[in-house]
């Protein structure tokens, strides 16, 4: 009965795990809470170019945070300055939630 129990869970994790894999790489909804329609370091509108390159940047101790540009080359940039960049980002999605009505 035991070894049932585990075997259903093992496969029900190898039938999802796929769907997990393609939500995760996906490219980012145009309907998000994105603050921005431009790309951070170009100041390109995200998409002219082809579909926005999204990275995630990592900071030790900190939540992962998304990043949208508008082409792979902008990543170069960013990762010269990325506290610059985050502060712009963080300053928008400020004033997106104030425009909106939720401001936290």
């Amino acid at each position: 009965m035991r070894m049932t129990k585990i075997s259903l869970t093992l496969l029900a994790l190898f039938l999802v795990s796929p769907l997990l894999r393609a939500e995760a790489s996906a490219p980012a909804a145009k309907n998000s809470a994105y603050p921005l329609t431009t790309c951070l370091v170009s100041g390109e509108e995200l998409g002219s170019m082809g579909d926005a390159y999204v990275h995630i940047y990592k900071e030790e101790g900190k939540l992962d945070r998304e990043v949208r540009l508008c082409c792979k080359g902008c990543l170069k940039k960013f990762a010269k300055d990325p506290a610059k960049y985050i502060g712009i980002l963080d300053a928008s999605a400020k004033t997106a939630g104030a425009l909106s009505g939720h401001a936290h």
